[in-house]
């Protein structure tokens, strides 16, 4: 009788219908037969098809939501670098993007606002989370650029920090024992601040995206763009796009970088729009019945998020909700592996004089004028 019993289950599955039998027996996986799942209540296997799916599902979409499972415990990294001539807003501006105090002056605030007599690179990281998404966040900041006098070669200094973070980075991959994740500390975009002058690019202003155009993505904005009307912001936008043509000075979006089709119709879009004329506030004001950021004036309110008053909107769709991580492929894969490329090259060549003459690892003139 016992080794009846333990028959009773096999004869029992061979009294089934003939596709319930070749079913249990060639449908088998890490996850039991269809015999088993019969019997047992086990929950549904994450990716699995419900009942009735199609029969050739095999579940290779689930891969997205590994990786974002994954994204989600690593968090992300973002590093933003301001520059601009001071009064230009942007601390101001910065605030008003991630709507929270993290620009620089807003972290540390000083009881004497000097103009240093050099350039100054000061950054501050925040850790911030929105909805579960957690982001360490970076700003830059450059104060003291394009306040002197003699304001020739200002862009060099920023060069060279830009250049150190790359060499940083390196350093830290060719290491034989080197970290799971490597800290990025690589810069993903300059916000440039143009004055609202009404004209056209200034010579400080032409010398600077040219040279850091090749090192990292540009991104120019016009500053205070409440005190010129419609017509002398459509006027100065054209005139900038000119001479940024006329210079040859590639901002970001790049057109050689468009990946597709798509891309470059999105680009194109955004290429139109650029430098984006914004104006910033942390100010909160109600109007009509909303709570919205503006600038309250005698004839009114300008709201920064409106599109109709300003271009913030474009700008921050730009570097948070659209374009963000193709700020980092971009940094990663052309302007980071073009200074990796020149210094291993440089290594294999001169390897006796790497101790000379080096700064961070990096030779001076390498340091100043990296270009692609």
């Amino acid at each position: 009788m016992q080794a009846t019993d333990q028959r009773e289950p096999y004869m029992e599955l061979q009294e089934g219908s003939d596709s319930e039998l070749w079913q249990s027996e060639v449908i088998t996986s890490f996850y039991g037969n269809m015999a088993d799942t019969a019997k047992t209540t086990h929950p549904q296997p994450a990716g699995r098809p419900e009942k009735g799916a199609e029969f050739g599902y095999v579940g290779i979409d689930a891969i997205l939501e590994q990786m974002r499972r994954k994204a989600m415990k690593q968090g992300f990294e973002l590093n933003i670098m301001v520059v601009g001539q001071s009064g230009l807003g942007k601390s101001t501006l910065i605030n008003t993007l991630f709507k929270s105090k993290v620009s620089r002056r807003s972290v540390m605030p000083s009881d004497e606002e000097r103009i240093p007599k050099t350039i100054e690179i000061k950054s501050v990281s925040h850790d911030i989370e929105e909805k579960g998404v957690r982001m360490k966040l970076t700003v830059i900041d450059t104060p003291g650029f394009g306040d002197q006098i003699n304001n020739e070669n200002c862009w060099q200094p920023i060069m060279k920090f830009i250049n150190e973070q790359y060499e940083q980075y390196l350093q830290e991959e060719i290491n034989i024992s080197r970290k799971k994740r490597i800290p990025d500390s690589r810069v993903h975009c300059c916000i440039y601040f143009i004055p609202p002058t009404g004209h056209c690019l200034r010579p400080i202003d032409i010398e600077f995206m040219r040279h850091l155009s090749k090192v990292v993505n540009i991104v120019p904005v016009i500053a205070k763009a409440d005190t010129l009307t419609l017509e002398e912001r459509d006027f100065f936008k054209q005139k900038i796009r000119e001479d940024l043509r006329v210079n040859e000075i590639e901002v970001y979006p790049q057109k050689e970088f468009d990946e597709d089709s798509e891309d470059r119709m999105i680009n194109d879009k955004i290429r139109e729009m650029i430098p984006f004329a914004v104006v910033g506030s942390d100010q909160e004001y109600q109007v009509n019945g909303k709570r919205l950021l503006g600038r309250k004036t005698r004839w009114g309110t300008v709201e920064v998020e409106n599109t109709a008053h300003c271009e913030f909107a474009y700008l921050r769709d730009l570097l948070i909700r659209t374009h963000m991580q193709n700020l980092k492929d971009i940094t990663s894969s052309i302007h980071y592996e073009v200074y990796r490329v020149r210094r291993l090259n440089e290594n294999n060549t001169h390897p006796s004089d790497q101790p000379n003459g080096h700064s961070n690892g990096v030779p001076t003139h390498e340091v100043l004028s990296h270009e692609m």
